[in-house]
């Protein structure tokens, strides 16, 4: 297991995993995910490929938290809206 995390590509399939996943239940909860696993695995290509696992699984939690909030608040409503519906689309 502890090879696998320190495999680029490993990375790169779980950010498209990842991806997917976002795409079939949409929230921005996995996307956040994918762009963390994503620059992780591209990380491993370049100068960081000789980090421990609990330094690659650090650097994904970060990573992946940045661009969560990133995302949240890019695509959140403005503050104090609430999105509401008064009718139905089948009447």
């Amino acid at each position: 297991m502890a090879v696998l995390l320190t495999t680029w590509w490993v990375w790169l399939a779980a950010a498209l995993g990842l991806g997917i996943l976002e795409m079939l239940v949409p929230g921005f909860i996995f996307l956040g995910f994918a762009i963390g696993a994503a620059v992780t695995g591209l990380a491993l290509l370049g100068p960081l490929k000789l980090l421990s696992v609990p330094a690659i699984l650090l650097l994904f939690a970060v990573i992946s938290l940045i661009a969560w909030l990133i995302l949240r608040r890019v695509f959140s409503l403005p503050k104090g809206n609430v999105k509401t519906f008064n009718h139905d689309i089948n009447e």
